[in-house]
Formats: C-alpha cells, structure tokens, sequence
C-alpha cells in the first residue's frame, strides 16, 4: 500500500494538466498557473503546446512525450522528478493519460513513489456524455477502437451486454464503418455524435445507430468525433424487446451462425453466441446449422 499526501513537502512531482479542446477560455486559472510555475512540460506535439504556452505569455521549457518516444523519456522524465523537478503532462487537447501515453507515465510515477497530482480540465468524452441526452450514469469510457474490422468486432462484442452508456473516440475517416459494426454488433441503439466540441463549427448528431450511419453517407465527416451509443437494455422477459428490433431478425439460424464465423469465432463459440442471443437451446441451434 501506498500514501500520498500531494501538497506535503517539496520534492518533485507530476502534474497532469487538462488543456483546452478547442475554446482556449476553458483553460482553468489553476491550470494556467501551474504551466507557469512547473519546471518543464511534457506534451504530445511541442508546436501545439507552445501555441498554446505563447497564448498564455508563459515561457517553460517544453520536452516531447507521445507514442514514439515514450520508453526512453519516461525514464528520462522520471529522474528529472526523484531529483525535485516538478513537470506537467499534457495531451494536444483535453485531460492527458485518456486514450494517449500519459498513463504510462502516471503509471511510472505511482510505482516510484512521486506524487502524482491531477489539475482537473476539459475532457471531450464528459463533455458529450452529459449533452447527449442518452443516460449519464453508469457509464463505460471506451475510447478508441481496433482500426481493423474483425478487432473491432471482438472488442466491442466484450461490451455489448455492459448496462452503462458506452463512450468512443473516432477519427472522421474511420466513422463509417465504426457505426457499421456498432450497429451489427450492438444493435440498433440511440447514439449521440459530437464534433469540434466547445469549437465554432460544433456539431451534435443524435439518432438511432442506422439513422446517424445514414446521415454521414449524406454529409462528409469531419473533425474529431466522441460517439455516445446507449447501454445493454433489461434482458429479463418482461423488459427485453421484442426479437423484431434485434439486429439479427432478418437472418436466418444459419446465416446467423456464419455471420459470428465470418468475423473470427470458431464454430463452437458462434453456435453458442447465437443460441444466447436467441434465447435458444444450443443443441436446437447446433441441429438447425448442421441439417
């Protein structure tokens, strides 16, 4: 066990520092302050930070720290911190250690016994989970999902039966067939779609799952996007819907089974997911598939 008492002596520590998403008025007066009095940031893209430290009229050495560099600085930085140097983490845009390589530094920090100490600020994810109108609570921070259609797939069938609110990131190049597979896999829920938050061109979609898919087939994605897709409903009989509202209703047992198949289970294991989303037994299922 471990205890840390954050303002307690003067030794080094890490601040982890959320920035702006878009609107600079965001940034919280502590959070300009403590940019202005560490001894070193470390940040995502060096000319994105100074922009940003140039607004300010702040002037504090900047160090990289992003996904190709972060073995070698996080040793680099964590020495700095055992020797009494206090550094702040931040990301391009919003709280750092969400979906980029700050965790890994945080982690560092932890297992070493420096203090680590959030300097709370604006999160993308929040932000479109309080105003998409689907429930806030529980929620599941997901993030970013596989690139790849069949890890995509497997990761989001580990969440499909989660009750909690489900939250992604995407890339507008990559939303289509996100909401593809969300649609196979989930269903086809209320989703809310957020992009450029607190920025000019703002931007919120809210539908079911086919409705918002249909939408960006009309109109070009853009910009950085927060997907808020609902929770599993009640499975119980007398909450769950009826099976014309599943997303499997039009296959038959057969092509449901293949289905499964063709995006990576073994026969065994798609036999048995169908038989659960069918509330059928797995011999009737097995039998249907082998006749």
């Amino acid at each position: 066990m471990k205890r840390q008492k954050s303002f307690e002596g003067s030794n080094g520590a890490l601040y982890v520092v959320g920035t702006p998403i878009g609107n600079l008025e965001d940034l919280s007066i502590r959070a300009r302050n403590t940019l202005a009095e560490v001894d070193r940031i470390a940040c995502e893209d060096t000319r994105r930070t100074r922009k940003l430290l140039s607004h300010l009229e702040i002037s504090v050495p900047l160090v990289s720290y992003h996904e190709h560099n972060r073995f070698s600085r996080m040793e680099e930085l964590s020495e700095r911190m055992e020797q009494g140097e206090r550094i702040a983490l931040v990301s391009d845009a919003g709280m750092p250690a969400l979906s980029d390589p700050g965790e890994e530094l945080v982690r560092e920090a932890v297992n070493r016994g420096i203090p680590v100490i959030p300097v709370p600020g604006p999160n993308a994810a929040l932000s479109a989970v309080v105003a998409s109108g689907i429930p806030p609570q529980p929620f599941l921070f997901i993030g970013f999902l596989p690139r790849q259609t069949k890890e995509r797939i497997r990761e989001l069938d580990r969440w499909k039966e989660v009750p909690a609110t489900l939250l992604f990131y995407e890339a507008p190049h990559r939303i289509l067939p996100m909401l593809r597979d969300l649609r196979e896999v989930l269903g086809d829920r209320s989703t809310a779609i957020a992009r450029e938050v607190t920025k000019k061109h703002e931007e919120w979609i809210r539908g079911t799952l086919s409705q918002c898919r249909d939408w960006f087939r009309e109109h070009s994605p853009r910009g950085e996007m927060t997907v808020v897709v609902s929770g599993a409903k009640d499975s119980s009989p007398q909450n769950r819907e009826s099976h014309e509202t599943d997303w499997w209703h039009p296959l038959s047992v057969t092509e449901h089974v293949d289905w499964h198949i063709h995006r990576g289970k073994a026969k065994k294991e798609a036999i048995r997911t169908v038989a659960k989303e069918r509330s059928l037994p797995k011999r009737e299922v097995y039998n249907h598939y082998h006749q």
